[in-house]
């Protein structure tokens, strides 16, 4: 025995601490698979989400205002404007708009001549053209018939034109750049909970390893090696491993985002038209690092704070007193926070609360049904569910937040999908938006449309005035400058709209110019409602206006009041007329011709609302549809992590269950009872994913969203959806049953004493 103790130290320290990798090859395995499958993930995820972004910067491209030069004599404009405007020094960039007869619209650009717009100012139009909307101009211009603008930057003035030309609004569509933010805000949101979950994951499995290696240290301490050195070469050890591992998984997320959002984009495509914007990504400095520092935390963790470990732990019950301090402050802290910061605090507050509670939830549930049950098998059931709870919590908490994430992305995506069709269907009812031409008289086109009207009953349209005053508070004794929104007539095109609040007959009493309609972001800043006064600055004179209603307004930042046209002072400076005709049977045709004759003017800029809600739509849905790939993936690494874990962890564990064969029960009534006892394990966690989830979607819609853009979102829920995350967790359930058979197979030894390996609890 001594010439052998003497001859152990001599032994390299990497051999001796990779030894036990020698004997449990697998353990090495799951380890690694776990890292790859994790980098896999969060790569993917993180690529999906820059796709989602790159989907929503081109939807925002297609309909976001801009700024265009136009002929003072309203003709339509041609290639020879375009040259003889850059030839005099003004940056413009050609865009082509071609209606194909399959009815779906194409944007030809030219790439080249928006790089005198900036960086910044030609995002989204200064890339590839990778596919519709956007195409090369000649690809557009052999398309079918095609109406060209000219865009220009915002700084361009009036002055910087030649004569004959001046500077108009440009804009397809309702403004759907907040709308997309917000739902960027929340997946990014969710994207960090990934991590959390990744980090779970991995250090579910290799604390596993370290603790069948626990033996292993304590010998090679006997002989002389020190804690210190063994720490060391454990880092060095995770770091090289994870090196080896996180790169290849950078690369199978990267392909496995490309894959999914290229089957997504062929499929939408081939069935519907609609293509897939893809994203640009973050290269691979990014993730490696990202990855190779959250494996390193995760599983090393605890070696890192060793100094504080002893100081901060805590007995049990202090533990469950400070996770339900925490879940209750963070609670809390989400009603209250008067900011972001604060709101995402106490979400790790609420999580951190949750990780601890889950485990003991289930634990005590189970003794307290083994105290309860008098049959022989239900208490031993419901005892080896509170083994299997303490055993496998970190797997089972972060299958609980995966649950929870995927129920709240289904919930807000769904919600997303809904409002956004709800409010575009709003803001584009009417059939067709034409734009009032520079010093044309729009009074002659209303009385115009209200004759044609008479005759053509089935014809709908009202006037739009758009422009800015000023909001005066004489308590605090200062002014804003809000946005108005002026309409006449007051038409069945409007009178849809979905209020927030409103008094009695909201829609009459602004037909009858009775008061005003504001929107979400101007009565949440203002802390105004329905029935309060309004003091708004027409023609230098404060009128105090009754507030009638308050409506959603997602797309846009700023305040917006909504009124009757015959309200405005005959001075009013209006940024852009309009028309919005739905002309019914009489077709638009007609229309069209004779507002040209009124307005002498040879062309209309006229916008095809169905088709530009398509296009948005169109963008929209693929959006939605990489965000569920992104939760499908965070579940299915969730799944897989615990199935790898209750394998490793029932290996150590079947010699127990063998016990039931001795015993006198046969193979499939032990099968059996492994699978109510695996069913009810996965059964469970899925219900305590349900409480989190539900407050997870409700942070993110009336939490999140108010502070970040001042309006929130309806709060929905959807039990179907609930059915079919129980349906998977049992499915998942069902697995584990499986492997734990399969290993009711195989020979087996009991350790030496009970608590040698992590599997021996009784």
């Amino acid at each position: 025995m001594k010439g052998l103790m003497s001859r152990l130290p001599s032994l390299p320290l990497p051999r001796a601490l990779l030894s036990h990798y020698r004997r449990h090859p697998l353990q090495l395995l799951a380890l690694a698979a776990m890292i790859v499958l994790a980098t896999m993930l969060w790569t993917g995820v993180n690529q999906l989400t820059s796709q989602a972004r790159a989907s929503l910067e081109q939807s925002e491209q297609t309909v976001a205002e801009r700024q265009q030069v136009v002929r003072d004599n309203g003709q339509a404009l041609m290639v020879e404007d375009f040259v003889s405007l850059r030839l005099a020094g003004v940056c413009v960039m050609p865009w082509l708009e071609v209606t194909p007869a399959s009815g779906n619209r194409i944007i030809g650009i030219d790439p080249l001549a928006a790089h005198c717009f900036g960086a910044g100012a030609s995002r989204g139009v200064d890339q590839p053209l990778d596919g519709k909307p956007f195409v090369d101009m000649s690809t557009a211009a052999s398309a079918g018939e095609a109406h060209l603008y000219l865009l220009t930057p915002d700084s361009t003035q009036d002055s910087d034109l030649p004569a004959a030309y001046h500077l108009k609004t440009f804009a397809t569509g309702p403004e759907t750049g907040e709308l997309g933010d917000s739902f960027l805000l929340n997946l990014e949101a969710l994207g960090v909970l990934v991590l959390l979950i990744t980090a779970l994951l991995l250090r579910s499995v290799y604390l596993l390893g370290l603790a069948q290696r626990r033996d292993s240290f304590a010998l090679l301490h006997r002989f002389g090696v020190s804690p210190g050195q063994v720490q060391r070469w454990l880092v060095l050890e995770i770091i090289v491993l994870a090196l080896i591992c996180v790169v290849p998984g950078v690369w199978l997320g990267r392909w496995l985002a490309a894959g999914l959002g290229g089957g997504f984009g062929q499929a939408l495509d081939g069935l519907f038209d609609i293509p897939l914007y893809a994203g640009h990504g973050q290269g691979w400095i990014t993730p490696v690092l990202v990855m190779l520092t959250v494996v390193v935390i995760a599983c090393l963790g605890d070696l890192l704070l060793l100094r504080f470990r002893e100081r901060l732990s805590l007995s049990v019950p202090n533990q469950g007193r400070l996770a339900t301090a925490l879940l209750l402050a963070g609670l809390v802290m989400a009603w209250l926070a008067p900011s972001l910061p604060w709101v995402f605090v106490a979400v790790a507050l609420v999580f951190a609360g949750a990780t601890w509670l889950t485990p003991a939830t289930v634990t005590h549930f189970a003794n307290w049904r083994a105290d309860q049950s008098k049959a022989p098998l239900a208490r031993w059931r419901y005892r080896e569910l509170a083994v299997l709870a303490r055993r496998l919590t970190l797997p089972l908490v972060a299958l609980q937040f995966a649950l929870a994430m995927v129920l709240a992305v289904q919930a807000l995506v769904t919600t997303f999908e809904d409002t956004f069709d709800r409010w575009l269907a709003q803001r584009l009812e009417a059939a067709y938006y034409i734009e009032v031409p520079v010093g044309a008289d729009s009074r002659k086109a209303a009385d115009w449309l209200t004759s044609k009207q008479v005759s053509n009953p089935g014809m709908n349209w009202h006037q739009v005035i758009r422009g800015s005053t000023r909001m005066t508070d004489k308590a605090a004794a200062s002014s804003q400058q809000v946005d108005v929104y002026a309409l006449a007539p007051i038409s069945t095109l409007i009178t849809g709209w979905g209020l927030l609040e409103a008094e009695d007959h909201p829609w009459e009493a602004l037909a009858g110019n009775k008061g005003v309609m504001i929107n979400e972001q101007l009565a949440r800043r203002q802390t105004l409602g329905a029935g309060d006064t309004l003091q708004l600055v027409l023609d230098e004179q404060t009128r105090d206006m009754r507030i009638l209603g308050v409506y959603p307004d997602y797309g846009r930042p700023v305040g917006e009041v909504l009124m009757n046209a015959e309200a405005l002072p005959e001075n009013f400076i209006a940024r852009s007329e309009s028309f919005s005709i739905t002309p019914g049977e009489l077709g638009i045709t007609p229309v069209t011709d004779g507002l040209k004759r009124i307005w002498s003017v040879e062309t209309l800029s006229m916008r095809d609302n169905s088709t530009i809600r398509e296009l948005a739509t169109g963008v929209f849905d693929q959006t939605f549809a990489l965000t569920r790939a992104m939760t499908l993936l965070t579940l299915i690494l969730a799944a897989s992590a615990l199935l790898m874990m209750g394998w490793v962890f029932f290996t150590t564990r079947a010699w127990y269950f063998r016990l039931l064969v001795v015993w006198g029960m046969s193979q499939q009534e032990v099968a059996g009872q492994l699978l109510r006892l695996a069913l009810a394990l996965t059964g469970g966690i899925a219900l305590l994913a349900l409480p989190l989830g539900v407050w997870l979607t409700w942070v993110l819609v009336h939490r999140i969203n108010p502070l970040a853009f001042g309006w929130s979102l309806p709060m929905a829920v959807y039990p179907t959806f609930w059915l079919e995350l129980g349906a998977l967790s049992l499915a998942i359930g069902l697995s584990i049953a499986v492997l734990m058979r399969r290993q009711l197979g195989k020979p087996s030894v009991a350790p030496v004493s009970a608590s040698a390996l992590t599997g021996g609890e009784r």
